[in-house]
């Protein structure tokens, strides 16, 4: 009887993990062949804004993803779902850091005054990296030792998520200037996942009441 834990968990570290890792890291690889000029993996005309807009898409979709682990597993009962939201969690995080180093390097060329004057016009980048403040500690905190070290606060620092996700979302939809029908999608996916955990937990309210 035994033996069935123990295949399942074997078969979640050797095959799954390292396969939603390589899936995570697909777009990044992809982009970096497009750095390098490698044929088949163009960049377009506006290689900078590309880079720019494609790290900040993925780090937006990671976070939406990470979003969804906590509804999938209950609903589906699947708990071993919970074993891969921290690595969803870090390479949103990381697609996250990607996009404002590209922005602060490669786009601004880390001439402070242009940044300064561009966070004053543009409200939308104090949005983005606002979030990325907020994700900052989460990033820091998500090994094993701080979980036991910081107990029940862990939990409390990391539902810094939800305003996050919620900054990155308006972040993408201010930046949009013309068609906004696609940020307007993540806004209705991020509405359904923060009104499920809503929902869930007034639920439990009653049930406690």
């Amino acid at each position: 009887m035994w033996l069935k834990p123990v295949n399942t968990l074997l078969l979640r570290r050797r095959l799954i993990k390292p396969l939603v890792f390589a899936l995570c890291g697909m777009p990044f690889i992809q982009l970096a062949l497009g750095a390098f000029g490698v044929q088949g993996f163009s960049l377009g005309a506006n290689p900078v804004e590309m880079l720019l807009h494609s790290c900040g898409k993925w780090a937006l979709n990671l976070l939406l993803i990470t979003l969804c682990v906590t509804p999938l597993a209950h609903i589906s009962g699947w708990r071993a779902l919970f074993a891969y939201r921290r690595m969803l969690g870090l390479f949103a995080f990381f697609y996250a850091c990607m996009h404002l180093t590209i922005y602060l390097v490669l786009d601004q060329s880390m001439l402070w005054s242009a940044i300064i004057e561009d966070v004053l016009e543009r409200p939308y980048i104090t949005l983005g990296f606002s979030a990325w403040l907020m994700l900052l500690p989460l990033a820091l905190t998500s090994t094993k030792g701080m979980i036991r070290r910081l107990g029940q606060r862990w939990t409390q620092l990391h539902r810094l998520i939800y305003p996050a996700s919620i900054l990155v979302t308006w972040h993408f939809y201010w930046q949009v200037k013309q068609d906004v029908r696609e940020p307007l999608y993540y806004i209705a996916a991020l509405a359904l996942l923060l009104g499920w955990r809503l929902y869930r937990q007034r639920t439990r309210a009653r049930s406690r009441a």
